[in-house]
């Protein structure tokens, strides 16, 4: 089992979007997946779920998010099963939950309080890797893809130490350069200060603890318009600019000078913007690629999802690659 985090503290760039559409490739592709929304604004969770089943839920408070799974922890209780929701044969949910906010302060406490050596706080540190291996376990993934928000708060640092990989979705403008250097310093700065931790740790701990082995598998850089199936001179003027800055804040190799996006190995994509098919996607709680014309994806909106399942796959047989 195999557990990727697409992260990016900058908002607005696709990570949910391909976080979505990554795993419903792979369930097409016959891969066992689940897909974790620990985003508290729980946007994945509204992508794969019909507005039915959304009310029924959340109206009701009936217990199957990723809340009613970490609150028994919290409160001391044995742990209780997360809920899987099924999408399909292959692919599992997740679901998200607006208050999992509130849990910011527990993470934030017990993170200071491993430093005492409590078995309490390692327990609570460790919540997100307890919880995500039970479950993949029990469905038997190969693969664990996780959408969490824009933030570096303590929620995605409790993540982060729990993945194996870490993919950023970027945008090409000045401010996901920036989300890049925060990004990638912070990440090293929480495998730091975890590592310190882990010597701390009690001896009669009987919980697994995360093993901080996370690794930046590369970025993806999202919708940009497309001219004879290369990106426009505009786009390239920020996008040229992102592998010396991943290579040196994410890598940490200050010395390479690679200038051409599209030749980065560090890069697994370039993920045109679909436009008209986006909207028509969320209305059909459908990927993109698999759109038919009930859902109106009709004359030259055919060829279009055509294109998008070639493209989906190459980025999700990629990501695969990059993430053995």
């Amino acid at each position: 089992m195999r557990t990727i985090t697409f992260f990016n503290n900058k908002g607005g760039v696709g990570k949910t979007t391909t976080v979505y559409h990554v795993a419903c490739m792979l369930s097409e592709m016959g891969i066992k997946t689940i897909a974790i929304d620990l985003d508290p604004q729980s946007n994945l969770t509204s992508m794969f779920l019909t507005d039915e089943r959304l009310e029924e839920v959340y109206e009701n408070n009936i217990p199957v998010t990723i809340l009613d799974a970490i609150t028994p922890i919290v409160n001391g209780d044995p742990a209780v099963p997360v809920h899987l929701e099924h999408i399909t044969d292959n692919l599992s949910l997740i679901m998200g939950n607006l208050a999992l906010s509130t849990f910011e302060d527990t993470l934030s406490d017990a993170w200071l309080k491993c430093l005492n050596g409590e078995i309490y706080s390692f327990r609570i540190t460790s919540i997100f890797k307890t919880i995500i291996e039970e479950a993949s376990n029990r469905f038997d993934s190969e693969l664990v893809l996780i959408d969490v928000g824009p933030n570096l708060g303590a929620i995605n640092r409790a993540v982060a130490i729990s993945s194996d990989y870490i993919i950023m979705p970027v945008a090409s403008d000045l401010f996901s350069l920036q989300g890049i250097k925060n990004l990638g310093s912070t990440l090293t700065l929480w495998k730091k200060q975890w590592k310190q931790r882990k010597d701390l740790r009690p001896e009669n701990l009987t919980v697994r603890i995360p093993e901080n082995e996370s690794f930046p598998a590369g970025y993806i850089v999202m919708q940009y318009s497309a001219k004879e199936s290369r990106p426009v001179k505009s786009y390239l003027k920020w996008a040229n600019r992102i592998p010396n800055v991943f290579s040196e804040f994410v890598k940490g190799n200050k010395n390479e000078t690679q200038t051409n996006v599209e030749l980065d190995v560090n890069c697994i994509a370039l993920l045109k913007h679909f436009r008209s098919l986006a909207p028509m996607s969320m209305e059909a709680h459908k990927p993109i690629f698999l759109l038919k014309p009930a859902d109106g994806a009709i004359g030259a909106h055919v060829y279009a999802v055509q294109k998008s399942y070639e493209e989906f796959k190459g980025l999700t047989e990629k990501i695969m690659k990059k993430c053995p």
